[in-house]
């Protein structure tokens, strides 16, 4: 019975989280998303936040990578665009490490309902392989390094592995350098008008994110 009461308080506080987190996309985080999408209308914003702008934007990624299903990217690109490469990427890499412990505790404290909230069984099914590998931490090294992987996703679903809790926060922050920092490195050059460079940069980007998902499509068709 404890048990019962137990899975039924757990589904109740699910359904208000559920609709909690759709109420606050669709009043803040969409429209923020978009307005990243905009780099000069979001640098203009950022700025209007004078000492706050650089916090802000740290909890504007914190909050893309709980919510999960909202692209990074636009993000990114505007952090380069509005901050410049160092500052850019170093507050990129400060949001995805608070984002991903946030990510990782949560999991490990609620388990696999956590990650139904966001994504569809298929793909959380899809990385069941990491479970049984023997060689999963290298896996996981692989697919946040290369660009172009779901790594939100695979933050989440890191939580249900055994991997050590400092050594999975290590690889959900630190291995998203090379995908933050192409973004940031584009970002900067449309900002500073170095658009050939830019077109340059986001093509190299492309390709090495398309062999990235060719990588986690191979991955994920692995059976557990």
């Amino acid at each position: 019975m404890v048990k019962d009461k137990k899975k039924i308080i757990v589904g109740i506080l699910m359904i208000i989280a559920a609709i909690v987190i759709v109420l606050v996309c669709i009043i803040v985080g969409i429209p923020l998303v978009r307005l990243a999408g905009e780099p000069e209308k979001f640098r203009e914003w950022v700025d209007s936040k004078g000492v706050w702008g650089p916090a802000l934007y740290i909890a504007l990624v914190v909050f893309q990578i709980l919510i999960a299903f909202i692209p990074g990217e636009p993000l990114e690109i505007a952090a380069g665009y509005v901050f410049g490469t160092f500052k850019g990427t170093l507050l990129c890499i400060t949001a995805a490490s608070i984002g991903s412990i946030i990510v990782i505790l949560m999991v490990r404290k609620f388990g696999k309902a956590i990650l139904e909230l966001y994504f569809d069984k298929e793909k959380i099914e899809s990385l069941k392989f990491l479970q049984s590998s023997d060689k999963k931490i290298v896996i996981f090294l692989i697919l946040f390094i290369v660009p172009g992987t779901p790594k939100d996703l695979l933050c989440y679903y890191g939580g249900l592995t055994d991997i050590s809790l400092p050594l999975l926060i290590f690889i959900c922050t630190v291995c998203r350098f090379p995908s933050i920092i192409t973004s940031t490195v584009g970002g900067d050059a449309l900002g500073t008008g170095q658009y050939l460079f830019a077109v340059i940069v986001f093509t190299v980007t492309a390709v090495v994110s398309l062999i990235g998902i060719l990588i986690y499509k191979k991955f994920s068709q692995k059976k557990g």
